[in-house]
């Protein structure tokens, strides 16, 4: 039976990759309809009441100008500075953007034209507190944090009948158990891992991604710095963690068997709590949200990965929380605690130069996506 299920997925997913690849191309195409120096920011409301994800248009100077609250069709997990502690709750991916439930214990999927957003679809997170979605092609793995054993669980991307397709069997349980307190998952550049980072036992998990977007795992993985937190893997397939508890920041090369081999050794920031980071495109830069010193730090990555401070103070904030990079990483957003979103442009070497704010966001907001 479960062979015949599987064989049965493989062949509706090569389905849907045959007859949805222009489906896909039409959506990613109306997601971009934006000109290449315009966009949108978007920020999840996180409500108990009834979730939402706000959008924000972005000129081509990079202000921002409210336009809309789009209902996810899920609830929210509360009020706070960071109830959901962690990053990826709002996932660009695909030509769709994903967003979390977590007190509804669901994932919504939303059609992207512009700055207006079509909900699709609302499924079962296959756990207890959704806290990260991550997307690569017509794959689609959520985080649970929360219950008694936390884990992820997988869905196929139907570009097709635009919906998101549950991967029945896909729940894996995170190696650290009830324990763990999954920050982040993400996938590998090439598709072929997926990883999960534990804020509750120091672990970074890897999972082998086949076909039809199963897995198999967990490999666990020590941290180098204490409380992994928000990490990206850059377009050269280099994993940059940041670690929380030590102000630190890991790189690491991800292995085809799923094993991480370090690369730059927890690098000091000198920064308290650097919670949240991100790459830019070509992999040349990385900044973290230092939410306990209310700074964002830039990072300068090599060619071969290693990982060094550029400007340990590169921007001064209030409370930030959470950022994004535009697709063209021109643009750098930080979410603050305080209800703000913060604007930067990126210069070429990496500099951060202020352009301003935008204030209204409701206590308990959560993640920020960016285009």
């Amino acid at each position: 039976m479960e062979r015949r299920q599987s064989s049965s997925l493989f062949w509706f997913r090569g389905a849907i990759i045959t007859f949805a690849l222009f489906a896909t191309m039409d959506n990613a195409a109306h997601a971009d309809s934006e000109t290449e120096s315009s966009g949108a920011v978007y920020v999840l409301s996180n409500q108990p009441s009834g979730n939402s994800v706000l959008v924000y248009s972005r000129s081509a100077s990079g202000n921002l100008k409210f336009e809309a609250s789009y209902p996810t069709g899920g609830k929210g997990a509360g009020t706070g500075t960071d109830p959901l502690g962690s990053q990826g709750s709002l996932t660009l991916g695909s030509g769709y953007l994903f967003a979390v439930n977590a007190g509804s214990n669901d994932v919504s999927m939303f059609a992207v034209d512009g700055t207006r957003l079509t909900l699709l679809d609302r499924e079962p997170s296959g756990g207890q507190m959704p806290v990260s979605v991550a997307v690569k092609g017509f794959d689609a793995y959520v985080v649970n944090a929360a219950g008694r054993e936390p884990n992820i669980n997988g869905y196929l991307i139907d570009a097709f009948r635009r919906r998101l397709v549950p991967l029945p069997n896909s729940r894996r349980a995170l190696a650290g158990g009830a324990n763990a307190q999954p920050a982040q998952v993400g996938f590998t550049a090439d598709g072929d891992e997926i990883l999960v980072t534990e804020k509750g036992t120091q672990l970074i998990d890897t999972f082998k991604v086949g076909v039809p977007g199963y897995t198999t795992g967990p490999r666990k993985h020590p941290s180098n710095g204490v409380t992994p937190f928000g990490f990206s893997v850059t377009n050269r397939g280099y994993d940059i963690v940041a670690e929380a508890g030590s102000g630190t920041v890991s790189s690491y090369e991800v292995e085809d068997n799923g094993h991480l081999t370090t690369i730059s050794r927890s690098v000091p920031l000198g920064q308290n709590a650097p919670c949240w980071l991100v790459t830019t495109g070509d992999g040349r830069f990385g900044y973290t949200a230092n939410a306990g010193s209310q700074t964002i730090s830039s990072l300068k990555i090599g060619a071969d990965g290693t990982t060094r401070v550029l400007n340990a103070t590169a921007a001064a904030l209030t409370a930030p929380f959470d950022l994004a990079l535009t697709k063209n990483s021109k643009f750098l957003y930080v979410r603050e605690g305080n209800g703000a979103i913060t604007g930067f442009r990126v210069s070429a070497d990496g500099t951060l130069s202020p352009i301003g704010s935008v204030t209204g966001l409701p206590a308990g907001a959560q993640g920020i996506a960016a285009r």
